[in-house]
């Protein structure tokens, strides 16, 4: 029956006079979420309002699936579009609507009309209780109930008239690309994916970086991270994943620096490559999924010893969550199973005993000084041998 939808944002509308700019990154993402649809599709704007038709035969569920991930997306209105041929014909279009959407036809509805084109000869509230009478007549068994109805019954008198009364939600947030780009640190674990869909929502494109620890991470362990970029980029796009060799930089550290303050030295040296790839590619901060807490090197002494090391910002969407809120969106946008595989990244490999939980940002400068003979060459064979990875949705 449905054979173009309405699309609906919401924080896009009171953008003012950069609005066309964020309309125009939807409707990019939303050809490009819809490329991996079968049929081909119309998308376009049309006096304040983004449709998408399509052109011939297609797949209706699988083309609501994608346009559920497409950030900037408030609603998905499946819509009956219809030329203006007088009020009668009108009336007739909503009795079969209601008769093929509703076979259950015992509920309350209201009408709800918005008369863009103001040369239509009806009001809107003309049009709302004219049509609400035809419908009581033809369905004497619905009533009409205008504070909380079954049935919101939309008709946007545009060019055309549209009806609809079905919003499947959308995503919400805002285009991709409309909020500059960011490189996320991306591990095997629940949180990072999290945090990186969490910043694409605001806008903002994806870049990644893992660090991979071979022999003591496997390959299989890489694959988790790459199958983990794969299910973000569903809502992000495509997404470069620089793979670093990490191994050497691990055992230097282990070698030279005291135990207890491995995770802290381990990860302000991340901070510090993935700053610099991040610089190079344009991004504008780094993301991590970093949670106040959750583990040593999270606690508030911990985040300023690694916050130091850095330039750039350091986004963490996560930082007031607990650990069930963030599995709950794991959940929801398709990470957490693979997430839990059992698979060692190399920040589980290293781990002390007892880690410092209140690290001395002195005293953690003072020990780096102990590496000061080789790991700059480590670094730099590091990043010298970054793989990149172009990971998208197949």
């Amino acid at each position: 029956m449905f054979t173009s939808f309405l699309i609906k944002y919401a924080e896009i509308g009171v953008k003012g006079k950069n609005r066309y700019l964020f309309e125009d990154a939807l409707v990019h993402q939303i050809k490009y979420a819809l490329k991996k649809c079968e049929g081909d599709f119309l998308v376009h704007k049309s006096q304040g309002r983004i449709y998408v038709e399509a052109a011939g035969e297609f797949d209706y569920e699988d083309t609501v699936a994608q346009l559920e991930k497409v950030f900037g997306i408030s609603g998905i209105c499946p819509v009956v579009s219809v030329e203006d041929e007088g009020f009668e014909k009108l009336c007739e279009t909503v009795v079969a609507y209601i008769a093929d959407v509703y076979p259950d036809r015992n509920k309350t509805f209201k009408v709800h009309s918005r008369r863009a084109r103001k040369n239509y000869p009806k009001e809107s509230m003309e049009v709302n209780a004219d049509l609400g009478e035809v419908i009581l007549r033809a369905y004497p068994e619905m009533s009409v109930d205008v504070h909380d109805p079954d049935i919101l019954l939309n008709i946007e008198i545009r060019e055309k008239i549209h009806i609809y009364s079905k919003v499947i939600p959308g995503p919400g947030g805002m285009p991709v690309g409309t909020g500059g780009k960011a490189m996320l640190l991306l591990s095997g674990g629940i949180d990072s994916p999290v945090a990186g869909y969490m910043i694409a929502k605001r806008g903002v494109k994806l870049d990644a970086v893992y660090f991979h620890a071979p022999p003591y991470t496997s390959d299989r362990a890489k694959q988790k991270v790459v199958d983990l970029a794969r299910i973000v980029s569903r809502y992000t796009g495509p997404i470069y994943l620089h793979v670093i060799s990490f191994t050497d930089i691990q055992l230097y550290i282990y070698e030279k620096c005291p135990h207890e303050e491995l995770t802290i030295i381990m990860r302000r040296y991340m901070m510090r490559i993935a700053e610099h790839i991040a610089k190079e590619t344009g991004c504008l901060g780094l993301i991590t999924g970093e949670s106040i807490g959750q583990v040593a090197s999270q606690t508030m002494n911990s985040l300023i010893a690694t916050n130091e090391v850095c330039e750039l910002p350091v986004y963490r969407p996560l930082i007031g969550f607990d650990k069930q809120e963030i599995v709950e969106v794991a959940n929801k946008i398709g990470t957490f199973e693979t997430s839990i595989l059992p698979y060692e990244d190399c920040c589980t490999t290293f781990v002390a005993k007892h880690p410092v939980t209140k690290p001395n940002v002195k005293f953690i400068r003072r020990h780096e000084h102990n590496l000061d003979e080789k790991i700059d060459e480590l670094v730099r064979i590091a990043l010298e041998t970054d793989e990149l990875i172009i990971v998208e949705e197949t």
